[in-house]
């Protein structure tokens, strides 16, 4: 029988140096590997998440696998993690997957959700996943701007420069725009992001939003892509990745947990 796991993980990224492991960093993946070396008696087990997430960004829907040096229920490992991790990462999901699951090679695509409010909070524990930046001044450009972005695009503009990096070339499936009482949370659906892509295209759609950058530039940087285009990045701490899509992932066994969320 597959010792195969599937977790769903959550994490604020603000305390973490991204997803990655890194020499001298914290990071979401060496706390997940440290707690996993703990439960299993200093075993060395490698995590696989779905993607690698940048420091400040935050998770709610991150899925990684990893292989147990032993059977263990799914609802011991959800609380045996849990039980070690610091309160800003929680496994809210475990299920017993089959050895050909693969966090990054099965999924179909991604949600990311970006949170912009208007002004600072003010009380320190409102949106600490939203990034206070400037009202936009002309919605109707925004809109417009946001209306050209689905499609099956070269977003080398909204990356970073990287010659031996693979294909710019992407499926964005939806965007979707939702007004909140002082701010808009923007969603986007698509088979896969590049380095900075959603936080450089937030950043690019509010420089139309203030004025700053016209209609017709953003159609540019779409159409005729430009390798390292001068973009504002949006703020890390205001982008999250909501959900990972996959085909069926029957469990294998009827063994699956899930923490309350």
């Amino acid at each position: 029988m597959s010792r195969r796991m599937k977790l769903e993980v959550a994490y604020l990224g603000r305390a973490f140096h991204g997803w990655q492991k890194q020499s001298g960093q914290r990071t979401v993946q060496g706390d997940l590997e440290r707690a996993l070396g703990e439960l299993f008696h200093g075993h060395e087990i490698p995590v696989v998440a779905a993607g690698r997430t940048d420091a400040g960004v935050h998770a709610a829907g991150q899925v990684v696998h990893l292989d147990p040096p032993g059977p263990i229920p799914p609802d011991a490992l959800v609380a045996g993690l849990n039980a070690r991790l610091c309160r800003e990462i929680r496994i809210r999901s475990c299920r017993r997957v089959s050895d050909s699951f693969h966090a990054r090679k099965s999924a179909l695509g991604k949600l990311y959700s970006y949170r912009a409010r208007w002004h600072q909070p003010t009380l320190p524990w409102r949106h600490p996943r939203a990034a206070a930046v400037q009202p936009i001044v002309d919605r109707h450009a925004f809109e417009n701007a946001l209306g050209l972005l689905a499609g099956r695009h070269d977003w080398a503009s909204f990356t970073v420069t990287d010659a031996a990096s693979e294909s710019t070339i992407r499926s964005l499936f939806r965007v979707d725009i939702q007004d909140r009482r002082d701010g808009v949370d923007l969603d986007f659906v698509g088979e896969g992001f590049l380095r900075y892509q959603v936080r450089r295209m937030v950043g690019a759609l509010l420089e139309v939003g203030w004025g700053h950058r016209s209609l017709a530039e953003f159609r540019g940087l779409i159409e005729h892509p430009e390798p390292g285009a001068a973009i504002r990045t949006a703020p890390s701490h205001g982008l999250c990745l909501e959900h990972v899509y996959y085909r069926s992932c029957a469990a294998v066994s009827r063994g699956q947990s899930k923490s309350p969320r």
